[in-house]
């Protein structure tokens, strides 16, 4: 066993005699997790729906995207510190009910800003559904089980993913935009009675809430991107714009030195002294940075250009969104054999050759066919990815950080998300717009471009990594001690 005296003793808390089946606790785990994975596509496909229905501009809907992102992003290291003190199965069952109650709040929005506040607040329940759902996953099975069940979890997450266009462009064109919020209603009160039978309550290391570290790095995050998102429309070297980004910029530096000297800090940063866990959570920025930002206008395309109802465009993108919750799996199965490197690496090759594929073809009137190759190869590195890095995540913490671990690898990737929406519209916006079919065309290809080139950088990164066959057990091996003085049994 590898672990520490202590960790393995309570690090989890959780009761040694109850071990539900593995399918009822991938259910308790995953329901929750495909509901807040499901709302993020559904939201994008049904963007032009909503600009024409509530008069949104192009800022807007950014920030219908980005007000989730971001407030997922700014609670999710406090989300993970509370769960570890108050329980994770406590904590995770809240994140459930809020995401669901505001679920319902953004389908009676009726203006912009209404929404923004709404998908704030669904952003602020999913920051303790998703790096909880996999941290319970984690603590509930095995450790020769655990690549395996994570691989299942990612082709659950595949399928949030897979089924998002499509569900959503069913409901828009069958009722309204309204009902994609509607529909997490019924899963959530499903949820919540399913985790309370099923999943045992667990802890992590008694750690104080880091309220400084909260308010900076929340406020570093949130200055930086709306600076990003305005920099298009205000100008880069107007005083509103830097203030924003290099204020952000700021608070950031002050997090990370806040970070080194409180005893209990929301972000250990001693766990990026581990080289897996430094490069993945690199990886995972510039793949979220530079795919999803890309994804935010490539799912309005078949709309705005081509003329698709939603439901088209949706169905339109399943080469893509489908191929994940098969890979995803798969990769989880065969990690262990031929070791992250290789997924990893491989996994970002596919999708920056994708992008620029799509970059290179993407006029007015190009088929559909065209873009069938390239979202298949897309969607198969997108589940490359998925398992492999939340494989590394957890081989690289100890018991008792994994709820860190997990809350700070969702961060980084929120925060790529965030980012690359902001940075990739404002090449888009620089380039083009929606007035016309052409001009939106015009600025997708540049932007879409972008988004090749930082997955191509990710993919470099990638070889960093450990390859080969028993990398997860030297990864595990290495991992930094919960505490200083604890001796690893190896």
């Amino acid at each position: 066993m590898t672990g520490t005296l202590e960790t393995s003793s309570d690090a989890t808390g959780a009761s040694a005699s109850r071990k539900p089946p593995l399918a009822a606790v991938l259910a308790a785990v995953g329901i929750p997790m495909f509901m807040a994975t499901l709302d993020n596509l559904v939201v994008a496909n049904a963007l032009p729906v909503i600009k024409h229905d509530l008069g949104a501009s192009l800022s807007d809907l950014q920030w219908f995207v980005n007000a989730y992102t971001l407030a997922f992003a700014s609670l999710l290291l406090t989300a993970s510190a509370l769960g570890d003190r108050l329980g994770r199965r406590r904590l995770f069952m809240i994140g459930i009910s809020v995401f669901t109650a505001a679920s319902a709040a953004c389908a009676v929005a009726s203006e912009p800003w209404m929404l923004i506040l709404f998908r704030a607040i669904q952003g602020f329940g999913a920051a303790a559904i998703m790096p909880l759902s996999l941290t319970l996953l984690s603590a509930s099975v095995p450790e020769k089980m655990r690549s395996a069940a994570i691989g299942i979890w990612g082709g659950i997450s595949g399928l949030g993913v897979a089924l998002g266009p499509v569900v959503g462009g069913a409901v828009v064109s069958g009722l309204s935009w309204q009902w994609i919020f509607w529909l997490n209603v019924p899963i959530g009160i499903v949820a919540v009675p399913l985790v309370a039978r099923v999943l045992s309550e667990s802890f992590g290391g008694a750690r104080r809430l880091d309220v400084v570290g909260l308010l900076l790095s929340a406020g570093g995050v949130l200055a930086v991107v709306w600076g990003v998102i305005h920099g298009a429309d205000d100008g880069w070297t107007s005083a509103i714009v830097l203030g924003g980004i290099l204020g952000g910029a700021a608070l950031l530096v002050a997090f990370i030195a806040w970070e080194l000297r409180v005893t209990d800090p929301m972000l250990n940063l001693r766990m990026f002294r581990n080289r897996s866990f430094s490069v993945i959570n690199t990886v995972a920025f510039t793949f979220a940075l530079g795919v999803f930002g890309s994804i935010f206008l490539l799912v309005q395309y078949f709309q705005v250009v081509q003329g698709y109802t939603p439901l088209q465009a949706g169905i339109r993108t399943m080469p893509w969104t489908m191929a994940p919750m098969v890979v995803a799996p798969l990769a989880g199965l065969i990690v262990d054999r031929v070791g992250p490197r290789v997924l990893v690496a491989a996994g970002q090759v596919f999708l920056a050759a994708a992008l620029g594929w799509m970059a290179m073809i993407t006029t007015v009137d190009v088929s559909y066919g065209s873009f069938v190759l390239p979202f298949i190869l897309g969607g198969v590195g997108m589940g490359l990815t998925f398992a492999p890095t939340a494989t590394v995540v957890m081989a690289s913490a100890s018991p008792k950080d994994q709820g860190m671990a997990s809350g700070a690898n969702n961060t980084i990737r929120e925060v790529g998300v965030a980012m690359g929406v902001a940075v990739l519209a404002s090449v888009f916006a620089s380039h083009g717009g929606y007035t016309t079919p052409q001009s939106y065309v015009d600025g997708l290809a540049p932007a879409i471009g972008v988004g090749a080139v930082i997955v191509a950088v990710g993919a470099v990164i990638a070889l960093f990594l450990p390859g080969g066959k028993g990398r997860i057990a030297e990864i595990t091996a290495t991992r930094p001690d919960s505490e200083p003085g604890l001796v690893p049994l190896h």
